[in-house]
């Protein structure tokens, strides 16, 4: 009687924990992250000038650590909860793919390649980013042709390669790459001659001028390789975080298309001049529970990071040392080409 009963017991026991595993097998990252009390947001191994930098008091600064913030808020309620992670171009996809990381927001352009076969998704994009070339101004050239047969530095690991090889090929012009892990290392290589033209993401393009000793030594050609949307990547099947990330962006957007910014956002929230921005604000209850987030989750982040516009001024724009027009990342009643979508 005694081993029939102690067989029951461990049967139960067995079934208990199998269950407990087949549970925390199903948990989603964003409870596992709630749970944990952390987000795992991506850095760069080094400094991606303008998105991913540690400034002169050894803290991670840039358009997309400002992303980072603002989801750690928007889930943890808090920046504080933020852990950048250092990762390279070429180290973003396994570092997700291994959990090492829980998001990449590293201006990660949405392929279909990345999208179908790495085992990946896409966040509605929250940046568009041309593509460019720069060249020694004492070359005096007009266009990217007239660059023929010269030597081009790219960044290893990222859509710049494909970008520059397709437009090359498309074009019949001859070149020769010369690619580079590292953001410094290609700066360097450029500064120092090694490479008559650099090919790169606009941005990128612009802090690499900026940095130059002589800003005036070096030319970006009006010549656009290409556009890329940039997406914050999660990895497939976490739809829960995948929400929270496509709202996190919309509701960026949509302060600044209502005026709500860091400054007004208390004022805001007590007094909202419209329903929607009332819902935006958690000051009408609804929003939270849907995502599994708490009501006042947009005005934590709005409160913590501003409005899209108040992280682009000063992490990239105008009021940076970068100077980077908003061109087609304006809102779409400013001339651009980005939208929040629909609060009901």
């Amino acid at each position: 009687m005694k081993t029939k009963l102690t067989n029951l017991l461990m049967a139960g026991a067995l079934a208990l924990g199998t269950a407990s595993a087949v549970q925390a097998q199903d948990q989603g990252l964003l409870d596992t992250i709630i749970e944990r009390d952390s987000l795992l947001c991506t850095g760069h191994n080094g400094s991606y000038l303008g998105f991913a930098e540690v400034d002169g008091a050894g803290e991670w600064q840039g358009f997309d650590i400002e992303f980072c913030k603002a989801l750690a808020t928007a889930i943890l309620g808090s920046p504080d909860k933020l852990q950048v992670i250092p990762v390279s171009w070429a180290q973003r996809f396994p570092a997700i793919q291994s959990g090492d990381i829980d998001v990449i927001i590293k201006v990660t352009g949405w392929t279909m390649t990345r999208d179908t076969e790495l085992g990946l998704q896409y966040s509605r994009t929250y940046f568009i980013g041309p593509f460019y070339v720069m060249s020694k101004t004492e070359l005096e050239a007009k266009g990217i042709s007239d660059l023929e047969g010269g030597v081009f530095c790219v960044n290893a690991g990222t859509t710049v390669e494909r970008v520059l090889t397709d437009y090359m090929e498309t074009n019949g012009i001859d070149y020769e790459p010369l690619a580079f892990e590292k953001g410094e290392e290609l700066r360097a290589a450029f500064y120092a001659g090694r490479c008559d033209a650099i090919a790169g993401f606009g941005p990128f393009l612009s802090a690499t001028r900026v940095n130059a000793e002589n800003p005036d030594d070096f030319e970006i050609l009006g010549d656009v390789l290409a556009l890329e949307p940039e997406g914050i990547v999660v990895k497939q099947g976490e739809d829960d975080l995948l929400d929270v990330i496509n709202w996190m962006v919309s509701a960026l957007l949509m302060a600044e298309e209502n005026g709500v910014t860091q400054a007004n956002v208390v004022e805001m929230k007590a007094n909202p001049p419209t329903a929607s921005v009332g819902r935006l604000l958690g000051s009408t209850p609804g929003v939270g529970a849907r995502l599994g987030l708490s009501d006042d989750w947009a005005y934590n982040v709005i409160k913590t990071v501003g409005n899209y516009g108040e992280i682009y001024d000063r992490t990239v724009g105008e009021g940076s040392r970068y100077q980077l027009p908003r061109g087609l990342n304006n809102l779409w009643n400013n001339g651009g080409l980005l939208y929040p979508l629909v609060l009901d």
